[in-house]
């Protein structure tokens, strides 16, 4: 029986890390949100947690570059060992991160363009994960689909899943789990139709 392309998608980017490598390139065109992510965390927050770090640039780069302590974590080992060439004194973990190992708290918990290779079940549940891991007044930054649904792109040519709540149940999960919407824009054409999502983590719920 052949695996459904939500099953791949680790696989997929393992076996493709040096082809994906040089289509992402060095050009930052989510540095405004980026910008405004690092003036979200608490004053003087350095702890960023970048879930989905792949090979560690262009974000991870600019986040370490910016004074950040980063800690990365994909799934996919060989782009986790081109982050670690290029950044050797940060932490690179290779998990999945629906299973991550014991870690502290954040500052700043970002998920750029990973956590829409998540079906939608596995998305809801991260929800809780996001909450252990932020610190009160910590920020998340996550980009999803612009609406509920399924989409399979591609990637060298094999297909690649992605997954979308609507954005009424991306609020209404936030929300739960202790977080507050700073800005949401779908489809911003400022940065490549990324939709993306930057909500902070109310000091209360900590």
């Amino acid at each position: 029986m052949s695996r459904s392309p939500a099953d791949m998608v680790i696989s997929l980017y393992d076996a493709n890390a040096a082809d994906w490598d040089a289509l992402r390139g060095q050009d930052l065109m989510e540095q405004p949100w980026l910008d405004l992510f690092l003036g979200t965390m608490p004053p003087g927050g350095r702890e960023v947690l970048d879930l989905g770090c792949g090979s560690g640039t262009p974000i991870a780069g600019y986040l370490i570059a910016r004074d950040c302590q980063v800690t990365g974590v994909d799934g996919a080992e060989a782009l986790v060992g081109k982050a670690l060439a290029r950044f050797p004194d940060f932490d690179w973990i290779v998990a999945d991160m629906r299973a991550l190992p014991p870690m502290g708290r954040f500052d700043g918990v970002i998920a750029w363009h990973s956590f829409f290779h998540l079906r939608p079940t596995d998305q809801r549940a991260m929800f809780a994960r996001f909450a252990r891991l932020c610190r009160p007044g910590a920020a998340l930054m996550f980009t999803s689909g612009p609406a509920q649904g399924e989409v399979i792109g591609t990637l060298a040519g094999k297909p690649l899943y992605h997954g979308s709540l609507d954005s009424a149940e991306y609020r209404r999960l936030l929300e739960r789990h202790g977080f507050e919407v700073i800005r949401h824009v779908a489809e911003d054409p400022t940065c490549g139709g990324a939709t993306i999502w930057l909500a902070t983590k109310r000091p209360e719920s900590g």
